[in-house]
């Protein structure tokens, strides 16, 4: 039924970008919220942003003004650019979404290293 599969993962060094995307399927994106978390290796998953069904976005303060998450309804796909990256944003970076009990995508690997 609900599926979301992330994309875009890969090494990058110090500084660069990457985009990230979430496709999505098995239900009415445009009602959902959408959030993207990461685990780094040894620690927690931590949430990096949240946005609404209508487009507002909130960020966790580690990747505030270096992240930017969008949503294109039509497509049913939600993005994390991410710029100006630090190898402490070395993660797994997951989709996720807040329905029924919770979805979650397999995840995409990021590395930041030089």
């Amino acid at each position: 039924q609900v599926q979301l599969v992330e994309s875009g993962g890969g090494l990058v060094q110090p500084g660069g970008s990457l985009r990230l995307s979430c496709a999505t399927s098995g239900f009415t994106f445009s009602l959902y919220a959408m959030r993207w978390y990461r685990q780094a290796p040894g620690k927690e998953r931590e949430l990096v942003s949240v946005i609404s069904s209508g487009g507002r976005a909130d960020y966790a303060d580690p990747v505030k003004g270096r992240f930017t998450t969008s949503r294109d309804n039509a497509k049913n796909t939600v993005y994390l650019q991410m710029n100006s990256l630090k190898p402490e944003d070395t993660a797994v970076y997951y989709c996720n979404l807040r329905f029924l009990g919770g979805y979650w995508g397999k995840g995409t690997l990021v590395t930041v290293s030089s």
